[in-house]
């Protein structure tokens, strides 16, 4: 949800910049569909609208395959500069990643102040729940993981880390550069 805000937001700096919507399909983005196909597998690890995920197995390796599909769509679109910068949050979040065994660990308190007190709670009691890991001791490079919240009562709010953050960045710049953009 949090990336969705971003691409929000350069729409509405895309057009208040002169910029058009018809514009992005100039972009010619390669292999998109992999960038769907690892939407639709963290679609099915993460626990979006229920309590568990619809695919509660293989969390770790299936989070990490879609990573490396967003990787290979990305080095297949590499001139596109906006990209770089979804490439370097992509890359801190599969850093954290990585070094936690393919969960991204996640603060109880960010958790509980953006309103998901229920995920907070089941992480301080089963240790993991979906992608996420709770934070503390077992875990590594915390700075990088869902440390950050929009607080409960904004609209869309959540947890997230700094990688989603640049992530964000790139793809509201990625949208308003589009729109901007002529044949």
């Amino acid at each position: 949800m949090f990336l969705i805000v971003a691409v929000i937001l350069g729409v509405i700096i895309g057009y208040l910049s002169g910029g058009r919507l018809s514009r992005l399909a100039l972009l010619k983005l390669k292999f998109l569909w992999l960038v769907l196909v690892a939407l639709l597998i963290q679609f099915l690890i993460f626990p979006l609208f229920t309590d568990r995920p619809i695919l509660p197995y293989g969390t770790a390796p299936l989070h990490l395959l879609s990573y490396a599909l967003v990787f290979l769509f990305l080095a297949m679109n590499f001139r596109i500069l906006p990209l770089l910068a979804v490439g370097i949050g992509a890359l801190l979040n599969l850093l954290v990643i990585c070094v936690n065994g393919g969960y991204m660990p996640s603060s109880a308190t960010a958790l509980s102040r953006s309103g998901a007190a229920d995920v907070a709670r089941l992480l301080i009691e089963k240790g993991t729940y979906g992608n996420v890991k709770l934070m503390g001791k077992g875990t590594t490079l915390d700075a990088l993981g869902d440390l950050l919240y929009l607080p409960k009562g904004l609209p869309l709010a959540t947890v997230f880390s700094v990688g989603d953050l640049v992530m964000a960045f790139g793809l509201a710049w990625l949208v308003f550069w589009g729109m901007r953009r002529r044949a």
